[in-house]
């Protein structure tokens, strides 16, 4: 066999071995308008943070960032979602345009004073993840439409509420590109490989 040959088919397996990794999925619906497909993505939102600080669409602008919904009162899940969501928070720590979101389902009971000692147990910074309250039917339509998650009241519930412990990975456009289980060691594994991924899309 020619030499020239045998580098064509060493490249070609070299190729198959290097398979190019697939983009993240984009959930949700989507339209086509003239020959641009629009996507789903978060809806306008306004809330307030553990500093009293005003959290918009705006806040995660040209931002990655991560959500959940949760209340500090929690007896069930509330305490491991944490837990998993601080290894992510430890896992960016040096990555800066990676964010992460929580938002109360129980606004009257948790306070901006509760949410920053909250934080402040945690020992998080404020510029890093937020920890939002607000309008109760706001936050709850939000989880619903926007982060397809569960989150509402429920007196059968020991706590009075229901939620999702599901974490949802958003890109920079505003789009879930993932959703894990934040009570699961292996999914939380899974979405800090993704946020790398995702970061690669905007190299």
């Amino acid at each position: 066999m020619k030499y020239g040959a045998l580098i064509f088919i060493s490249l070609l397996i070299l190729s198959a071995c290097k398979k190019k990794e697939q983009p993240l999925p984009i959930f949700g619906q989507r339209e086509v308008v003239g020959n641009d497909t629009v996507y789903h993505h978060i809806a306008n939102f306004k809330f307030v943070d553990q500093d009293s600080s005003l959290i918009t669409n705006d806040t995660f602008k040209d931002q990655i960032y991560v959500a959940d919904f949760f209340f500090t009162s929690c007896r069930t899940i509330c305490p491991i979602m944490k837990t998993q969501m601080l290894r992510v928070y430890e896992a960016t720590s040096d990555i800066p345009d990676v964010k992460l979101l929580s938002h109360s389902i129980d606004p009257e009971y948790d306070t901006v004073a509760l949410l920053h000692s909250f934080a402040e147990r945690l020992g998080v910074s404020s510029d890093r993840w937020h920890f939002v309250t607000g309008v109760k039917d706001s936050i709850y339509k939000i989880a619903q439409t926007s982060y397809f998650a569960t989150a509402m009241e429920d007196k059968s519930e020991p706590d009075g509420f229901i939620h999702s412990g599901a974490f949802l990975l958003v890109d920079k456009q505003q789009r879930i590109r993932g959703k894990y289980d934040g009570t699961k060691e292996d999914d939380v594994n899974r979405l800090i490989a993704d946020i790398a991924r995702l970061k690669k899309e905007y190299e």
